[in-house]
């Protein structure tokens, strides 16, 4: 160690702990690259060297496996800038500036603080004091280009990724009624039963157009439908059970049973506290990374698929399996309780969308305040969503 690094450490320093921080970004990291490993927890021979005794530096080593692009989920990384804020820190060390932060937020308050309280920074470099200028705008530098290094990894595996996927060699995994060919391209599967199934429930559905029709018209003719287990001992396994609302709803909405590849239906945002949120609302094809219609064999073209999609948004929110008429404008009495889209039971939501049948008529003079305070909040002016007690079901009316 340098005569300069001596003249930086003060006997404040000396009197206060020294902290190691241990980080590598993922668990096969942690596994295989044992050196890089060995290299973070021989810094504590710098410390000794430096003038601090054994027993006053201190390792946290418990963010192993997590990235350093947000401090929200490091928890030993928070810590370490809680000791540092109460003035615990005579110096922090780490490899190199990424395995502390790899976020300029993060890296630029960590330097701030350290300069209030002159806590001494090391790496595999050198030692700073970020109260002094000259260090403070080197470790900035050094946080910066951590940061930038981050995007520029992302940039390239993401190119690569979206390269694949334009021309729709990106694999995955394909949903059931369809499986990989010799040549790797998506083709039907060769269950003939599967098949029928498939189409069988696109049939119905183009002849009554509401998915909890197909349901129903599944359960009346004592018809089960495939589904493929992912994940597990029974990884790959085909097994029959009855058809759900949720099953026909995803079938209705995936591309693929159209023959069209598509990448990137979804979005992904990054939330105030660093984590990143894939969000739920699908965006239209010409927004998708990519997409080329008939790329493969389907069970519908794209066409029928555009009209089944603008057909079930239109008809999603108004569900009704019995076909009577609801009173306009007003709750309906439910033996299991007042029904309306926030208020249904879920042993009663269940059935609904399982096709069966469960409750029981009842009469009551008014309905709570509690249910049509959530009509009315329900976000469409004018409507009162309805049950419908007789069948259990539930749907939105005019008044």
């Amino acid at each position: 160690m340098n005569s300069e690094a001596h003249q930086k450490v003060q006997a404040e320093h000396l009197a206060r702990n020294a902290f190691l921080y241990v980080r590598q970004s993922t668990l096969r990291q942690v596994r295989e690259n044992i050196e890089s490993s060995q290299r973070q927890y021989g810094l504590r021979d710098r410390a000794l060297a430096l003038g601090w005794p054994i027993q006053q530096i201190v390792v946290i080593d418990c963010d192993q496996g997590q990235s350093g692009s947000s401090a929200v989920e490091r928890e030993g990384f928070q810590r370490l800038v809680t000791e540092v804020s109460m003035n615990r820190a005579g110096i922090v060390m780490g490899l190199e500036v990424s395995r502390l932060a790899r976020n300029s937020s993060d890296w630029h308050r960590l330097l701030k603080i350290c300069g209030l309280t002159r806590t001494l920074l090391l790496d595999e470099d050198g030692l700073y004091d970020p109260s002094h200028f000259n260090d403070r705008l080197l470790l900035g530098l050094k946080g910066t280009m951590s940061e930038v290094e981050l995007h520029l990894i992302r940039a390239r595996l993401r190119g690569g990724l979206l390269q694949k996927a334009r021309r729709g060699e990106l694999g995955g995994r394909l949903p059931t009624g369809l499986v990989y060919g010799p040549s790797d391209r998506a083709e039907l599967d060769p269950d003939r039963q599967v098949q029928e199934s498939f189409r069988h429930l696109f049939k119905t559905f183009r002849r009554t157009g509401s998915a909890l029709a197909v349901v129903k018209a599944f359960r009346q003719e004592g018809l089960k439908f495939p589904h493929r287990v992912w994940g597990g001992s029974r990884d790959g396994e085909l097994v029959w059970a009855d058809l759900s609302y949720y099953r026909v709803t995803w079938a209705l909405a995936c591309p693929r049973y159209a023959g069209a590849y598509g990448f990137g239906r979804t979005r992904s945002v990054k939330l105030p506290n660093g984590l990143v949120k894939r969000t739920k609302k699908k965006v239209p094809p010409e927004e998708w990374y990519a997409f080329i219609p008939n790329a493969h064999a389907g069970y519908i073209n794209w066409e029928e698929y555009q009209r089944i999609r603008r057909s079930h948004s239109r008809t999603r929110l108004s569900i009704d399996l019995s076909g009577s008429a609801l009173l306009p404008g007003k709750v309906q009495p439910c033996s299991r309780g007042w029904l309306s889209v926030e208020g249904v039971a879920d042993e009663c939501r269940f059935n609904i969308t399982n096709g069966a049948d469960i409750c029981t008529p009842t009469t009551s003079a008014a309905p709570p305040p509690r249910a049509m305070a959530r009509s009315s909040a329900s976000g469409f002016p004018g409507v009162i969503l309805t049950g419908l007690s007789a069948n259990c079901c539930w749907k939105r009316s005019i008044p």
